[in-house]
């Protein structure tokens, strides 16, 4: 079965599907996104990504072309033409195609809205998670709001090719002051010395990921102790467990950062318990 893809109103074969060369989005990176987890042919946690694709167009100053109603007819329909049960729907707005000026184009110059879906593999999924995976850390050289979720990532792009190159899923990025803020696709988590579960506030420093949101309201909810504050490499190394999580990993056990265990070397029983609970408590539509 071929894959459909979406393209400012229109379904197509995802192979034959394009957008103009002008597009700002190719030229500045000037374009917002999302990627929401489809579980059971359910959408999970949508509003909270819708709204947060709307905050960042805000923050951009670009207008959504459609309300968050037709852009949820759009996420639906893609999910039922390519058959996907788990896997991901990516949504993509951008300030559209115009000439080539660091300026915004003219008012009125349409938006470019594209989507599509891509099935997972749950199975290979969990065997990740019961392994653990490794992380790099790696100076944070990004620009200052990466609480927008824009389309401008060759820094991430850059640490998840050194990450994969030193035999590791993650880099962790680590700001001038020695504290670690995110990893370059996931939200950076510990279980401190203390028992204590630990990730950085929700500032301008890291996306407010909304796997992470979900997360502490389960935490908080199975009784336990989180504070929401920076945290250094040295606190990690001596950490009972670490994990990442985000849209597209839930929740990974960390096993070794830099090439020193973490804990016992092995997935520890909080990440491992948020993960099998997570679909439990994260509200999905259909």
């Amino acid at each position: 079965m071929s894959r459909v893809a979406y393209v400012n109103g229109r379904y197509i074969r995802h192979a034959a599907a394009g957008v103009s060369i002008d597009d700002r989005a190719f030229l500045f990176a000037d374009g917002i996104y999302e990627v929401i987890e489809v579980f059971d042919g359910r959408l999970i946690d949508e509003e909270g990504h819708l709204l947060r694709l709307a905050r960042s167009a805000a923050q951009l100053r670009l207008t959504l072309p459609m309300a968050a109603t037709a852009l949820r007819r759009i996420l639906r329909e893609l999910v039922a033409r390519n058959r996907v049960t788990d896997g991901h729907v990516y949504l993509q707005v951008t300030r559209g195609a115009a000439k080539r000026d660091h300026g915004f184009p003219k008012p009125g110059t349409p938006s470019t809205v594209v989507a599509f879906a891509h099935r997972g593999d749950r199975a290979a999924a969990e065997a990740r998670a019961h392994a653990g995976i490794k992380v790099i850390s790696l100076p944070d050289i990004r620009w200052k709001r990466p609480d927008i979720k824009t389309t401008s990532l060759l820094p991430n792009v850059l640490a998840k090719q050194q990450a994969k190159e030193a035999g590791a899923y993650e880099a962790w990025l680590v700001d001038a002051d020695g504290f670690v803020t995110e990893g370059s696709s996931s939200n950076a988590w510990i279980v401190d010395s203390a028992g204590v579960l630990v990730t950085h506030p929700a500032d301008s420093a890291i996306l407010a990921g909304i796997t992470r949101a979900r997360l502490l309201k389960i935490a908080a909810a199975r009784g336990l102790k989180i504070v929401e504050r920076p945290f250094t490499l040295a606190e990690a190394f001596r950490a009972q467990e670490a994990f990442i999580s985000g849209a597209t990993t839930i929740v990974l056990p960390v096993v070794a950062i830099d090439g020193q265990n973490i804990g016992s070397g092995a997935p520890g029983a909080v990440a491992l318990g948020l993960r099998a609970s997570f679909h439990e408590f994260a509200p999905a539509t259909a």
